[in-house]
């Protein structure tokens, strides 16, 4: 080969080199900085919102988009296409109806974040004494808190469930209803709206916040934060083959975050108790 053509031959490789590596710098960079969705709604959707603008997500190398979805199921079904990364709103047992309802779309949890207690309400009665014989109960018309709203009417008195209720049980479960309770399901993020309308409703804390309600001063029963509503923590889920992303892992030590933790002490009165525990505990 002549050594013109040596050199042209020289000049294409260093050209190549050059390309290539100015590629995986601007891979590299791109990497750094992609941008995690997170998916929420309610209150969570504030915290995170929060979250995403504080100093504590800039230290951590995290770019955090908050996109609000105001439908779990749908939320949920974005989150296990990869079209949401991670989404935060739901309970484990909320997690764990979608996934027996989904085998086809898996999510897994991420880590834990709080515990909130869901609350009995009514402007009719102040006390679970008080809830007269025929009395209409609203509960959530989604599996997994239709499950919740019936274990707290249990623990409250008013009914008694099968041995072996579960977490897509519902009101053909109940074996025992002496007060003749009357059930009406409704789409749960109406709870307060509806306060005037029924007897009794059982609200979830995040939606009641929304309706100005403090579940520790407004309802007339709530759950007790104990080993008992463990499976009412509240998690970040992200699709099946994305569990053991480290970008993803990052967001559940950015939540526990002293600062963090601090704001929503005095945003949510004390309602939303951080939980900081292995998924292992839920399970």
């Amino acid at each position: 080969m002549k050594k013109s053509a040596w050199w042209v031959l020289g000049i294409v490789v260093v050209l190549v080199a050059a390309v290539m590596g100015v590629h995986q710098i601007s891979h590299s960079a791109k990497a750094k900085t992609s941008t995690i969705t997170v998916g929420s709604m309610g209150s969570d959707y504030d915290i995170w919102k929060h979250i995403a603008s504080s100093k504590d997500a800039k230290e951590a190398g995290l770019k955090i988009k908050v996109q609000q979805v105001t439908d779990g199921v749908q939320l949920n079904n974005g989150t296990a296409q990869g079209n949401i990364d991670v989404n935060a709103f739901q309970s484990y047992s909320y997690y764990e109806a979608y996934n027996k309802q989904h085998p086809k779309q898996q999510l897994r949890a991420l880590g834990t974040t709080y515990l909130e207690p869901m609350g009995i309400y009514s402007k009719k009665y102040k006390a679970i004494s008080e809830i007269p014989d025929g009395a209409t109960i609203a509960i959530a018309n989604n599996p997994a808190n239709t499950a919740r709203d019936l274990l707290l009417l249990q623990t409250a008195g008013l009914i008694k469930l099968k041995a072996n209720f579960g977490a897509l049980g519902n009101t053909n479960d109940i074996t025992q209803n002496p007060c003749h309770l009357k059930f009406k399901e409704i789409d749960d993020t109406t709870g307060p709206r509806v306060l005037k309308d029924v007897d009794v409703v059982l609200i979830s804390n995040t939606v009641a916040l929304e309706g100005h309600l403090h579940v520790l001063k407004d309802s007339i029963f709530h759950e007790e934060i104990n080993q008992s509503t463990r499976s009412n923590i509240n998690i970040l889920a992200t699709a099946k083959g994305n569990a053991s992303n480290p970008q993803y892992k990052k967001l559940v030590k950015l939540y526990h975050k002293k600062d963090i933790q601090r704001y929503i002490k005095d945003k949510y009165y004390g309602t939303k108790i951080e939980v900081q525990k292995p998924i292992s505990y839920l399970k």
